[in-house]
């Protein structure tokens, strides 16, 4: 399930995209002025961003750019009013992906956030390296300097969210979202147990706490 982020100061619009998209089954957190929207965007593992152009406090561009400048590359749909030619542009260079004018039909937007998604999400047979750790996604088989780890479903489900956001803070909700159904969610000394049955097969170091974030897969053991 795809976590995406509306940064929209038009309450009403932010709302009904937020309960249409939750009906297709995204989660989704709502920002409604720039500089709310932009530590969002930092500080939360989301994956794909639909942001106003004209936001209070810190207009759309001025937001993708720093997003860019902190060396995110999550992706980036810009809604607004404004269709110019040099509006486009102006928005694909601060970092946009997409550009959709308003007004617009609920299911194209749908189409769009799909399309980017799947630019950005690693093919089924794609594989992760990371220092010396391999994961191989189709096959869900991990290596590690060559040798094949034996893991259970669940820590390999926790191991690949971690990989897919290497140098990324995860936290505990996201990683119990990743490899449990929402309704039956497991607190967070369930993932603790995980974290560390990780840690004993691929090294103590090798999965760093952040206290009160979450955790975040480290390249150096």
């Amino acid at each position: 399930m795809a976590r995406l982020l509306i940064v929209e100061d038009e309450v009403a619009l932010a709302s009904a995209l937020a309960r249409g998209l939750r009906e297709e089954s995204y989660s989704v957190d709502v920002c409604h002025d720039g500089e709310e929207g932009l530590w969002a965007a930092l500080g939360k593992e989301i994956e794909l961003v639909i942001l106003d152009l004209q936001l209070p406090r810190l207009p759309g561009l001025e937001l993708c750019r720093r997003l860019r400048q902190a060396g995110r590359k999550v992706p980036v749909l810009m809604l607004t009013a404004r269709d110019t030619t040099a509006d486009v542009v102006a928005g694909l260079d601060a970092g946009a992906h997409d550009y959709l004018k308003k007004p617009f039909a609920f299911d194209e937007l749908l189409a769009r956030i799909r399309a980017l998604l799947r630019l950005h999400t690693p093919a089924c047979g794609a594989e992760l390296e990371f220092g010396d750790l391999r994961l191989n996604l189709a096959a869900r088989r991990v290596f590690r300097a060559g040798t094949e780890l034996s893991l259970t479903v669940k820590e390999l489900q926790i191991l690949e969210c971690l990989a897919l956001h290497a140098g990324q803070v995860v936290s505990r909700d996201r990683l119990a979202e990743t490899a449990w159904e929402r309704d039956c969610l497991p607190d967070s000394n369930v993932i603790e147990v995980y974290i560390r049955n990780l840690r004993r097969k691929l090294g103590a170091a090798r999965i760093r706490t952040l206290r009160g974030a979450g955790y975040m897969l480290a390249e150096q053991v």
